[in-house]
């Protein structure tokens, strides 16, 4: 056996050194820096290297490669699909990432589930007895579904062999250790050298592979940075755990767009599609209120409808404050600045908090009208109608701004069942014959007019 090797690693970004130090030159934190063993060994992880491919690459003429689309697995979840860009595509590696608790297990367990294929799901972090309990809760107990509760990557490679699984399912990256690195598991040795086995397990049998992640306190995946160039997907799973609602991100997917957003609501008996988030994002009275107003926004290629709540009222303190949920607050004191100079309303010693409901961020600028409009009307205590609905961005110099598919916006709004929607002056609609008032505005004071006269 060769003679073993002491490196030192980053445990914060993952930089390796010679010999230690105080401070990391990469991330420049301090005491980070760890000593780990490396064996310089022969590796023999997937299958053994006598049984692996002899076959040399050779270069090809970009015009001779097949470009036939992948025929991709259907996970029977819409939302992950929808995120995935079709479902699983054979032999890739995905991650998926989000705060402990959110409900990584439970997805996933719950798709193993309800696939038709041939599923292995690896628990490092709980027992089959407490994998059985859940299952039993969430979804009908599956024949294709198979648990094995190990760590080691050889023994999880040996099973692999026996069951010859369509789609495995590690949980998590963090608690798997492979015998060619002396080092404990969730270091950063550690979660490169089993990543790497399980690539080349995905490359060689066009097995799809998901991996969940632990997350650090700065909401990044733990380990190092390479783990998710590594991978093929990095999906992030993200929501409060106080609210009911989750939100399935694409931080990274080689297959497909990363604009796309999958929205989940937590029930006790696992986690539900949620097909229409305008149910969630738009509350349900019958009084009329001031200071809210809905939105058509898009996120992806997904429209939205969205309500945007805000409450202005006098500052007690002399020093108004200004406090934004969901919405950038810079912004929103952009916003306000452009009422007090262009429109003539007096906000300078006023509060003013503003929230964007269901819990969810929003960066689509084409909320700005909808932020006016509510604020507005907080200001004057004077309901909007609920049939309204706005999409235009607002510029400094107080002119309605058009937005980006504002023909996609129309029609959710329309099929929605609202009458009207504000849209700006300059937006080019192609002539559909659409069943909704279409009012077009050019200035904050054009707005300001329709509604409040």
């Amino acid at each position: 056996m060769a003679k073993t090797k002491t490196t030192f690693f980053c445990q914060n970004c993952g930089a390796q050194y010679g010999k230690w130090q105080g401070q990391c030159n990469s991330c420049k934190e301090w005491n980070t820096i760890a000593e780990e063993v490396i064996q310089k060994a022969e590796k023999v992880s997937w299958k053994s290297s006598e049984n692996a491919s002899k076959r040399v690459a050779k270069p090809q003429r970009i015009s001779e490669i097949s470009t036939q689309a992948e025929a991709r697995l259907n996970t029977k979840n819409n939302e992950l699909n929808r995120v995935l860009g079709g479902g699983l595509v054979p032999g890739s590696l995905t991650l998926l990432g989000g705060e402990p608790g959110i409900g990584k297990s439970t997805l996933m367990l719950q798709i193993a589930l309800q696939l038709p294929y041939k599923t292995l799901y690896v628990s490092g972090e709980e027992s089959a007895q407490q994998i059985k309990m859940r299952a039993e809760r969430i979804q009908p107990i599956s024949e294709n579904c198979f648990i094995l509760t190990e760590t080691k990557t050889q023994n999880i490679f040996r099973n692999i062999e026996e069951i010859e699984p369509d789609i495995v399912v590690i949980d998590s990256i963090q608690t798997l250790h492979t015998d060619h690195i002396e080092s404990t598991a969730g270091s950063i040795s550690q979660i490169r050298e089993t990543t790497a086995e399980l690539i080349k397990f995905a490359k060689e049998t066009a097995t799809p592979v998901i991996l969940i992640g632990h997350i650090t306190k700065d909401g990044n995946i733990a380990g190092p940075k390479i783990l998710e160039h590594m991978v093929d997907t990095v999906l992030q799973f993200e929501g409060d755990r106080n609210h009911i609602y989750r939100i399935l991100r694409a931080n990274k997917n080689r297959f497909g767009s990363t604009n796309e957003l999958g929205i989940y609501e937590m029930q006790g008996s696992g986690l539900r599609e949620v097909s229409n988030p305008s149910e969630i994002l738009i509350s349900k009275n019958d009084e009329d209120l001031s200071g809210t107003a809905i939105s058509a926004t898009l996120e992806g290629m997904r429209p939205l409808m969205i309500e945007i709540q805000a409450l202005v009222s006098s500052a007690v303190y002399g020093t108004p404050q200004r406090s934004a949920t969901g919405y950038n607050a810079k912004r929103l004191n952009m916003i306000l600045a452009v009422l007090e100079k262009r429109a003539g309303f007096k906000l300078g010693a006023k509060d003013v908090f503003l929230n964007v409901t269901g819990g969810i961020t929003v960066d689509d600028p084409a909320i700005d009208l909808a932020v006016v409009a509510a604020v507005l009307s907080s200001n004057i205590d004077i309901a909007i109608d609920k049939r309204l609905c706005f999409a235009a961005e607002v510029g400094l110099a107080g002119e309605v701004r058009p937005v980006t598919r504002v023909e996609q916006r129309i029609m959710e709004a329309e099929k929605l069942g609202f009458t009207s929607i504000v849209i700006s002056k300059y937006c080019k609609i192609p002539k559909n014959n659409f069943h909704i008032n279409i009012i077009k505005v050019a200035k904050v004071h054009d707005v300001v007019h329709h509604l409040f006269g």
